[in-house]
């Protein structure tokens, strides 16, 4: 049978328009990030809207199989005398199903990476093919129920039981199930889903359709297609929850993937090429941060200094020689300066005492010019009134000390960054 035939004959049609306005409903309904944040990574362009719409193409997939299968086995067709393996038959059913699931799944990336003028990339299509797999798992799932059970019991059923098992593994511990369920999380600038993220999902959803294959294998002994099909699914049941027991929240995911640009030397200055256009004018500003700041005698002289938006969701610290900043953001806003000035300040503890690292970072702020944007930030790091009179105390200690010989200040600074790191802060 032609795929036009089965979509004639089936109930596909009648159902697709209403799933085509579900899709456009929660597409635009889930966008709760503007686009332009992942800055046309294709990744994360791909898998903002899948996220919201796994669930849905999932249960289409499964109810609309059951219905065609009952729909079938209610006319008997089962009961005549085959021509085509059953099989051929059921991939024939189940084509127009599949079909339509995939819709779901790929006309709102396509949209997405549309909007934004940016190209799929091999990377981008990860996602969405283990979402087109596990529709397909959906669907034998689907129609082997609908074998079994009344289609106007079944279809509703298997489409709530599975929206809900899948959409709502967001919010249930422990963390293995959301892992298998193929509801995959959102991705940042420069992720990846790890491959082995990717294998789960489709172990689990693929190793019960395949056991439910089994039970229709040309076996000669009924026990022995029982057993071989239990064996598959209870198998990759297991290796899958195996897989995944011990991760946290966030699924294995690779980042730092984005191309990036760099120019100079000591410091190189790297960021994403998506955003170089504004590349050399961060060296320019750093160069000329850091030299302020030799000026006075701080020994900062980091070999690399990089945008940490490539790092995606993960943080990594900066070094003595590696930095790490939010560089993309700061050209945005014209904050690079005051950026180079609170990385070459650090803190030999990880809990200061408020005053005197405040103090610490004002006196490195304003050497570089960024003096006026640290104050913006010391207003809202205390609740009034206790910030008013504590910053304008910290102000004017650094105005004061300001006037002071270079020598005289980089003293001071030594004494402030240990004060903070001290109980008293004294």
């Amino acid at each position: 049978m032609k795929l036009a035939t089965s979509l004639r004959s089936g109930g596909v049609l009648w159902v697709a328009p209403f799933v085509l306005l579900l899709m456009l409903f929660y597409y635009s309904a889930g966008e709760t990030r503007p686009l332009s944040e992942f800055h046309g990574w294709a990744p994360a362009l791909v898998a903002s809207p899948l996220m919201m719409l796994y669930a849905i193409a999932y249960s289409v997939a499964a109810c609309t199989a059951a219905w065609e299968s009952g729909r079938m086995s209610a006319s008997g067709m089962w009961q005549l005398a085959p021509s085509r393996s059953r099989f051929r038959v059921a991939a024939n059913i189940l084509a127009p199903v599949i079909l339509l699931s995939w819709v779901v799944l790929l006309i709102p990336p396509a949209v997405s990476l549309i909007r934004v003028q940016a190209w799929p990339t091999i990377d981008s299509l990860r996602l969405p093919a283990m979402a087109m797999f596990l529709a397909v798992a959906h669907a034998v799932i689907g129609f082997a129920v609908g074998l079994r059970v009344p289609r106007l019991f079944a279809a509703p059923i298997i489409a709530v039981v599975t929206f809900v098992l899948v959409a709502f593994t967001r919010a249930i511990h422990p963390y293995w199930i959301r892992h298998v369920s193929g509801q995959y999380t959102d991705l940042s600038f420069g992720e990846v889903p790890g491959l082995s993220s990717l294998v789960a999902p489709m172990l689990f959803g693929g190793g019960i359709a395949a056991g439910i294959v089994i039970l229709w294998a040309p076996l000669r002994y009924r026990w022995a297609r029982s057993l071989m099909g239990c064996l598959v699914a209870v198998g990759c049941i297991t290796g899958a929850y195996s897989m995944t027991n011990d991760w946290g929240h966030d699924p294995p995911l690779i980042a730092g993937r984005a191309p990036v640009s760099c120019s100079g030397q000591a410091p190189r200055v790297c960021m994403p090429e998506v955003t170089s256009s504004a590349l050399t004018e961060v060296r320019a500003e750093s160069v000329s941060a850091l030299t302020a700041l030799q000026a006075k005698g701080l020994e900062v002289s980091p070999t690399l200094i990089t945008d940490r938006l490539s790092d995606g969701r993960g943080y990594h610290g900066s070094t003595t020689d590696t930095w790490r900043l939010p560089l993309t953001a700061a050209a945005e806003k014209g904050t690079i300066r005051y950026q180079i000035a609170m990385a070459a300040v650090r803190f030999p503890c990880a809990r200061v005492n408020t005053a005197p690292a405040q103090a610490a970072q004002l006196w490195a702020a304003s050497i570089v010019g960024a003096g006026k944007t640290y104050v913006q930030r010391m207003a809202g790091e205390l609740p009034p009134p206790d910030a008013a009179t504590a910053n304008m105390q910290v102000q004017r200690a650094v105005k004061q000390i300001l006037t002071k010989p270079a020598a005289e200040q980089r003293s001071w600074f030594g004494k402030a960054v240990t004060a903070a790191c001290t109980r008293s802060g004294a």
